[in-house]
């Protein structure tokens, strides 16, 4: 009988947990981008076959846990996006000094670099050394390493390593070899249902608020689909603390039209993001996943890149795409759905599958494609579960709609006043300990009993200056908090909750 294999996968949860809007925001399963889901869950689902387990490591790099992951695990695989950035170094190196614990195999599916659009190298130059370390370990553990795309290889090869693949992402392999998109209207109309996307930075910098902008006043059916964790803490939290919280051309900002009109969402599972895109006539923006999200649910899309972690992944599937800081702030998505050619897409989709699966064969992984049932039983389990709609504006004050955050929160303030008092109590036991443990009289600068310490005997001739016995006795018993943790919560979402009161008796 052949013994079950169990892959730790890095991913921010499994596809069959269901997390309400709340907690999901509080633990971040996203990752800070739902985009993570995307291709974690079809690695999730390719990887697990009869004789493979798959489990979720929730993001978590702890090189503390080595000796267990080596003990239970038989394979790590990681999956990852635009990880040879600057952003991402700490990160980064955080992997590395795990993956240099580790016995068990290592394999990374899908790693890219960012740069421009220009693919130029010299903006990476100072990030070598933590890529090479990651690569150098990974390669120690596995056949190769994938990449995204021929930007990234020319970024690893250009560093001499030679066991590099370009295999795309996981995400557009959820589905195997098989891949549907087609337009089922003859031209885009003012009626037709249209989804865009976008990040801060495109809305900033990038002129994609002028494109929103333009598109909204056209076409009535528009919606923004977000992706970040800030957007999903301003669509249900009106939460607008941070760099973000300025960018009110965003359309998840409280005080952009689009949100105001419900025309905003982000969703914390790929099944219902999916779903829901399925509905939708054209999809266009600057999110690679967002825009695969729409692939993957038939619908036609088109990317506007903006660095080199879209147009590598772009080029490498036949995506449609448009360079965005080339386009004007007119550009109408019904030119861009007609322009649009799948031809690229879906011919060569089959061949760059098999690709992606031979890498998967030579680094020792089965997929449910070649190995398993097609992943019939992964599908059939999720439709199963009922799993959080997406997360839509906070524009409602009626009781159903307040009922789910007051009674997060009330837990929130339960859990934390408990914790609080645990503390305390600790707190308390501390500097009993430590008033045990003192002379029985008073030290040299100050009568008070908090500042007593132990002294050894060899010691006692010594002066003990008030600084030093303030020292001490500040590292035996830390200061209690001069705000409850309770206020904190209090202060935390007051502001928020007032909002969104005002904004629903408007």
């Amino acid at each position: 009988m052949q013994r079950t294999k169990r892959i730790l996968l890095r991913s921010g949860k499994s596809p069959y947990d269901v997390v309400p809007i709340e907690e999901a925001l509080h633990r971040d399963v996203i990752a800070t981008n739902a985009g993570n889901l995307i291709f974690s869950d079809a690695a999730h689902k390719i990887l697990e076959t009869p004789h493979t387990e798959v489990v979720s490591n929730g993001i978590r790099t702890q090189v503390s846990a080595a000796d267990r992951i080596n003990e239970e695990y038989d394979a790590f695989v990681v999956p990852l996006a635009n990880a040879f950035r600057p952003s991402f170094e700490a990160s980064l190196n955080r992997l590395t000094q795990l993956i240099r614990k580790l016995r068990i195999p290592v394999v990374v599916l899908g790693v890219g670099a960012q740069s421009g659009l220009d693919y130029d190298l010299a903006r990476l130059k100072a990030l070598e050394p933590a890529v090479r370390d990651f690569v150098s370990a990974v390669l120690d553990r596995s056949a190769s390493i994938g990449v995204r795309g021929e930007f990234t290889e020319e970024y690893l090869k250009q560093m001499g390593f030679r066991d590099v693949e370009v295999i795309g992402c996981p995400s557009l392999f959820m589905y195997g070899k098989e891949l549907d998109v087609r337009k089922r209207a003859a031209a885009l109309t003012a009626d037709s249902r249209i989804a865009i996307n976008g990040s801060h930075n495109a809305v900033r910098s990038l002129g994609l608020d002028r494109i929103i902008a333009r598109t909204h006043e056209r076409y009535p059916n528009l919606r923004f689909i977000g992706q970040n964790l800030t957007d999903a803490q301003q669509l249900h939290w009106r939460h607008v603390s941070g760099a973000n919280g300025r960018v009110t051309a965003m359309p998840t900002h409280p005080d952009h039209p689009m949100y105001q009109e419900d025309k905003a969402r982000i969703y914390v599972d790929p099944v219902t993001w999916i779903d829901d895109l399925r509905e939708f006539d054209f999809s266009f923006g600057s999110r690679i996943h967002g825009n695969i999200a729409a692939l993957l649910a038939g619908t036609p899309a088109t990317v506007l890149c903006s660095d080199s972690r879209t147009l590598e992944l772009c080029r490498y599937f036949g995506i449609p795409h448009r360079p965005l800081d080339q386009l004007s702030e007119d550009v109408d998505p019904a030119r861009l759905y007609e322009e649009a050619d799948f031809g690229a897409l879906l011919g060569g989709h089959e061949e760059r599958f098999e690709r992606f699966t031979a890498f998967l064969d030579k680094n020792g992984l089965e997929n449910t494609f070649t190995h398993g049932d097609g992943g019939a039983a992964f599908e059939e389990r999720l439709r199963s579960l009922s799993f959080p709609p997406g997360i839509r504006p906070w524009i409602d004050s009626d009781p159903a709609s307040l009922s789910p955050r007051f009674g997060w929160l009330q837990t929130r303030i339960t859990e934390l006043a408990s914790e609080n008092a645990k503390l305390k109590r600790e707190l308390a036991r501390s500097r009993a300990a430590a008033a045990k443990s003192a002379p029985a009289g008073p030290l040299p600068g100050g009568p008070a009993a908090t500042e007593r310490v132990a002294v050894k005997p060899a010691a006692k001739a010594a002066a003990i200056t008030p600084a030093a016995a303030k020292a001490a006795s500040t590292k035996a018993a830390p200061a209690v908090p001069t705000i409850s943790v309770y206020r904190r919560a209090r202060r935390a979402v007051g502001r928020p909750l007032r909002r969104a009161l005002q904004s629903g008796q408007k």
